[in-house]
């Protein structure tokens, strides 16, 4: 059995080899492919191809959000407090390998049941694909304040995370509609085949169950200089479970980050959401434009990579995010702001989509490093944490991020429904058939709804307090307490 420490880790363990940073981030492809099947296939396939009613697909969505509420704090408590010889995270990362791989592969091959039958078996796998996702994500997220205690070392390692979650996802999305979602003899549209369904399930499923052991084993040998949970002689009770997560989660600085990443979140789902609808009517971009734009977002994960360290050594973490921030969203909502003034080529213009394309790139490189930075800060709240409760708490923090992102398709879709029900696009629509003033009312709703999100994201981030002298300061008083 290896032995593990209860004492920080050593300076040199700050700044771990490339390898643990490829592993640690590789793992983050499951929830990226994941994410990518939830926000763009999940209710196309379910409402259009296979024939479930769609408020049917929304509600089970909709439920199984909800079920999360409660399944990923408790997931991130009980490996905060877990034993065994592999440590607190690695068992619940490894256990959950099989089952979300399988369980995925299912929801893409479903049977031909009735509507009844067919709501119950998308709600189940989809609560169960939640779950299981939850116990590799939250224990596999809460690896990183325990891989680096350095306050920059942290968001280099979250932006491996990020770059390899963006980049898993969009080549599944790349890869569906470049090969997959094409007509054939039996479906005269891409979007209608389901034979592409089915071979996205088996790509996708695999390409999870690697990613979870691929990084699960080459993080595997850390597990001697990891924290080993405390040895709990109390009498485990629900309110004794609730009070230490309530406690816990009362820092100041974590509620606005988890405000903040709510809220980015749902903004992340409605862009999402109505993505395809935007680039299909409101700027008239072909097929072949949207899958250019698509295969764009790979240059824009690149980018960040490289931009999320050097912001945070050039401005501190909560700066950083506030600049990114104010530009990334400022920017990203501006060319359909200005086309609602007619300040922007017409549909069709040779103009247009490299215009729109390239300023998307960039902004979606720089959203991108701020979340980054934002993931890195959560990492930054353990110490000020343990401080304060004596408990070391990743999972419960990491858990609470998992949720606000896994909002992305319940709130942000919802959000997103609203609006086309306001706007009222005819389903099956031609872009030629839809009216001027529906696309404008389109864009009126789009643009400041996101605006406002995000405004109100950047306003949480600056509650934020925890610097890099109050982080380093907390390191110290944690060594000279000897823990």
């Amino acid at each position: 059995m290896a032995t593990q420490t209860d004492a920080p880790l050593a300076h040199g363990a700050d700044k771990p080899p490339i390898a643990t940073k490829l592993a640690y981030g590789f793992g983050s492809v499951a929830f990226g492919v994941k994410d990518g099947g939830f926000n763009y296939f999940l209710l196309l396939f379910y409402g259009t191809v296979v024939g479930l009613e769609p408020g049917l697909v929304g509600l089970a969505i909709l439920i199984a959000l909800v079920l999360d509420a409660v399944s990923d704090p408790l997931v991130g408590y009980w490996s905060d407090n877990f034993r065994s010889r592999w440590g607190r995270r690695h068992p619940f990362m490894y256990a959950a390998a099989i089952p979300v791989a399988a369980s995925y592969y299912m929801l893409w091959n479903p049977p031909d049941w009735s509507q009844g039958a067919l709501f119950a078996y998308l709600l189940g796998l989809a609560v169960l694909i939640r779950t299981f996702i939850t116990f590799y994500e939250t224990p596999s997220s809460a690896l990183l304040p325990e891989l680096s205690s350095d306050y920059e070392e942290r968001t280099s390692l979250q932006t491996y995370r990020l770059f390899f979650g963006w980049t898993g996802g969009n080549a599944m999305t790349v890869l569906m509609f470049g090969a997959l979602l094409v007509p054939t003899a039996v479906y005269s549209h891409g979007i209608l085949n389901r034979e592409g369904y089915a071979t996205y399930g088996v790509i996708a499923s695999v390409l999870i169950f690697a990613a979870i052991m691929i990084s699960a084993l080459g993080t595997h040998r850390n597990i001697p200089q990891l924290r080993e949970a405390p040895v709990n002689t109390e009498r485990f009770s629900l309110r004794k479970l609730f009070g230490e997560m309530f406690e816990t989660l009362s820092e100041k600085s974590f509620f606005a980050l988890f405000v903040a990443t709510l809220l980015g979140s749902v903004a992340t789902g409605v862009a999402a959401s109505l993505a395809f609808i935007m680039l299909t009517y409101f700027w008239g971009f072909s097929t072949q434009q949207q899958f250019i734009w698509t295969a764009l977002v790979f240059f824009s994960a690149l980018i960040s990579f490289f931009v999320a360290p050097f912001a945070v050594k050039r401005a501190g973490k909560r700066r950083a995010v506030i600049i990114l921030g104010l530009i990334a969203f400022t920017v990203a909502p501006a060319p359909v702001l200005l086309r609602l003034f007619g300040l922007m080529p017409e549909n069709g213009d040779p103009m247009l989509f490299p215009l729109i394309a390239t300023i998307n790139t960039l902004d979606l490189s720089l959203i991108i490093a701020l979340q980054a930075v934002l993931y890195s800060m959560i990492a930054d709240l353990v110490e000020s944490s343990e401080l304060r409760t004596g408990r070391r708490s990743e999972g419960v923090f990491y858990a609470a991020v998992t949720f606000t992102r896994k909002c992305t398709v319940g709130l942000g879709s919802f959000v997103g429904g609203i609006i086309l029900s306001i706007v009222a696009i005819p389903k099956a629509a031609d872009p030629s058939d839809v009216t001027p003033d529906k696309l404008w009312l389109l864009g009126a709703f789009y643009a400041p709804t996101l605006l406002a999100l995000w405004m109100g994201m950047i306003y949480a981030i600056s509650r934020y307090k925890i610097s890099k002298e109050e982080h380093e300061e907390n390191l110290r008083k944690l060594s000279s307490q000897g823990t």
